[in-house]
């Protein structure tokens, strides 16, 4: 069975419609909702009317059926982020329904926050157990009718969402980026080999014992050697998906503050200059994040390129 990435488009007018409270949330056409058996809703403070929930759940597959086609969706915590912030950019706290079905008043979002401990997070105070990247909010019902019929009496149970979403269809295109990023990488391969051969022919062809030995530099700042490091830090996070074996030992050399031969700082100033289209430093686990990192990101392009500038003028 497929498995579906639903994304936000920011440009557009996606995203989350209102908060709807539900008996038992469950998935329905264009609705996001989370299982009632799972995630109920907390009394937070019965005398002012606050009831606590899950909003939306990061990486949690989700079945949906489309007539006969089944499959599964699921958001990512960059897109539970922004959806939460997007929310109320759009000053949507004020909006909310009772089951999916009728507009009600008097329901407001006064919290809305991100998972980002699981200890200390306000969640746990109330004996919830959710997952890092959770976004959980806070309602206050200032409606009689809801209040009494509908949350005393155990008729409503979890909050549901409402909204419109992208489709990534299929796989993330964080692969896409991958086999991009992989195919500039092996174009270094290829090159590095080719400077290997090249250099043990000169070797075997020189008299004398003497051996040829290219100029190199190690003259770059500390924020590359940083930058490298990080980003083999994050890619251990993500079982080392990212990056073909070229861009771990690259990262690998300028973790350790190697010096890097001519050559080599021209293939690093034309990687990043086409991998930065791939750099979205809020998503730590997206590849092009990661393999930009490696190759010593923003501050090795900037350094790469002054460096071939000072290089050409000597």
């Amino acid at each position: 069975m497929r498995i579906v990435e639903l994304i936000l488009d920011e440009e557009s007018e996606l995203g989350i419609e209102a908060i709807s409270v539900v008996e038992s949330p469950a998935i329905e056409e264009d609705f996001i909702a989370l299982k009632s058996q799972e995630f109920k809703l907390a009394e937070v403070d019965g005398e002012r009317r606050i009831l606590m929930g899950a909003l939306l759940i990061p990486n949690k597959p989700i079945y949906r059926r489309n007539g006969e086609d089944e499959y599964y969706i699921y958001f990512s915590k960059d897109t539970v982020l922004k959806a939460s912030q997007m929310y109320l950019m759009n000053s949507k706290q004020n909006n909310s329904t009772l089951e999916h079905k009728y507009e009600i008043e008097g329901l407001s979002l006064v919290e809305s926050w991100i998972v980002e401990d699981k200890v200390h997070d306000k969640s746990v105070k109330f004996g919830m157990d959710l997952p890092l990247g959770t976004w959980v909010g806070s309602v206050k019902v200032n409606n009689d009718q809801i209040w009494n019929e509908f949350v005393k009496t155990g008729k409503v149970k979890g909050f549901s969402i409402e909204g419109y979403f992208a489709d990534k269809m299929e796989r993330p295109k964080d692969q896409t980026i991958k086999d991009e990023l992989a195919q500039i990488e092996e174009e270094e391969a290829e090159y590095l080999l080719k400077e290997i051969k090249a250099i043990i022919k000169n070797d075997k062809r020189v008299k004398g014992g003497k051996k040829m030995v290219l100029e190199s530099y190690s003259d770059y700042p500390s924020s590359v050697s940083n930058n490298a490091k990080r980003g083999l830090k994050l890619n251990e996070a993500v079982n080392n998906k990212c990056a073909t074996q070229v861009g771990k030992v690259r990262a690998q050399q300028l973790a350790q503050g190697k010096p890097i031969s001519k050559e080599t700082i021209k293939r690093m100033f034309s990687y990043l200059s086409r991998a930065e289209a791939y750099y979205k430093p809020e998503d730590t686990e997206a590849c092009g994040t990661i393999s930009f990192l490696l190759w010593g990101g923003k501050s090795a392009k900037t350094w790469a390129e002054a460096k071939l500038k000072q290089l050409e003028n000597d």
